[in-house]
């Protein structure tokens, strides 16, 4: 409440400085005091000048300043895609923007009030109509057309290789869901949610395919150098999975799964070295206002090689044994005691990066 009045008081003084100042003014012309209106225009024109040069010369200093520090190099491949759309971008509309506010500020400056000057009556020009909107039309087009294939690429079907993650929105915070050695995620249902028994996906248990899927709260685990799918949901009310680092995001739609893929360039080890933060973390952020914590939705991904992915993985329980923890208790089958030890000797096996 006090913030709101302080800066009701500072606006209330804006508007009454602005509106005596304002009156001097008239008063004066009024009264027939033309040498101080020419003179307060002179000034008023080269304060322009002066306000048209430091503007400039600001812009420039905070891309310098800032360029590159806020979230640093792009930490995918389709990241880099964006990066130089956007590079592209900033150069096209920064070179109109230099352009047109140089002009605006020089017009406003050479053709202030003189005595005797008339305005010059310019109503119409075809050409000059057609070049500037023709010119930008075919720019922008252009600029479309690759957001739309960069969009469509992102958002299509992913490398057959490609592991596939389930992220699920809920208020506020962020479910993770992977599938089992089967590859292939259970069946669920949102009557079927049940926090108190460790279900908060809504999983079907009659559905064996949920039996080996994990599911998880604590991070999203990507490999490195492998095309990661990921299949987006919401529990509630619509969500947004933004993913910064990676220069992805997408909605997370209550009922209607959304998807996008990429591959993870970097693990989280390699970016601390790279921006010399050693408390350094991929994060996962709500995109969307979803609510009163809105601001405390974080997640963390963990981008790691394909051994400790291999060496986590075999460590989670299944949903279904967290569930249903009678079920440790039943002795692994020969065919599941073979598998599990595939995976545990796979994860001792160093594998090299690909990048």
């Amino acid at each position: 409440m006090s913030t709101l009045l302080i800066i009701a008081i500072l606006l209330l003084g804006f508007i009454v400085v602005f509106q005596i100042a304002k009156a001097s003014e008239y008063v004066s012309v009024l009264k027939g005091e033309k040498k101080t209106f020419e003179q307060n225009n002179r000034i008023n024109g080269f304060l322009l000048l002066a306000f048209m040069i430091l503007g400039l010369i600001g812009v420039y200093w905070c891309n310098e300043l800032f360029k590159g520090k806020i979230l640093g190099e792009a930490a995918s491949d389709h990241g880099e895609k964006i990066d130089t759309m956007l590079y592209i971008t900033i150069a096209i509309t920064g070179v109109v923007f230099v352009i047109t506010q140089i002009l605006l500020f020089w017009f406003s400056f050479k053709y202030q009030y003189k005595e005797g000057r008339k305005a010059f009556y310019y109503p119409h020009n075809n050409k000059l109509e057609l070049i500037w909107t023709v010119i930008p039309a075919i720019a922008l087009t252009v600029l479309v057309g690759f957001g739309l294939f960069y969009w469509f690429k992102i958002t299509g079907d992913a490398p057959k290789e490609a592991n596939i993650v389930e992220i699920t929105g809920k208020q506020f915070g962020w479910i993770y869901r992977y599938p089992g050695k089967d590859k292939v995620f259970g069946k669920k249902y949102y009557q079927k949610i049940d926090e108190g028994k460790l279900n908060q996906l809504g999983l079907i248990w009659e559905d064996k395919a949920t039996h080996d899927d994990i599911v998880t709260n604590e991070a999203m685990y990507l490999v490195v150098g492998k095309p990661v799918k990921l299949v987006i949901n919401s529990r509630d009310v619509v969500h947004d999975v933004g993913l910064a680092h990676f220069r992805m995001k997408m909605d997370a739609v209550p009922g209607t799964p959304t998807t996008m893929w990429f591959t993870p360039k970097y693990t989280t080890a390699q970016m601390k070295e790279k921006t010399g933060n050693p408390e350094f973390e991929y994060e996962i952020s709500c995109d969307q206002m979803c609510g009163k914590g809105h601001y405390s939705m974080k997640g963390i991904v963990k981008v790691v090689e394909q051994a400790e992915y291999l060496l986590w993985l075999a460590k989670q329980k299944p949903n279904y044994v967290m569930s249903h923890p009678e079920m440790e208790k039943i002795p692994a089958t020969p065919a599941a005691a073979k598998a599990d030890s595939t995976v545990t000797a796979a994860a001792a096996t160093p594998v090299s990066n690909s990048n």
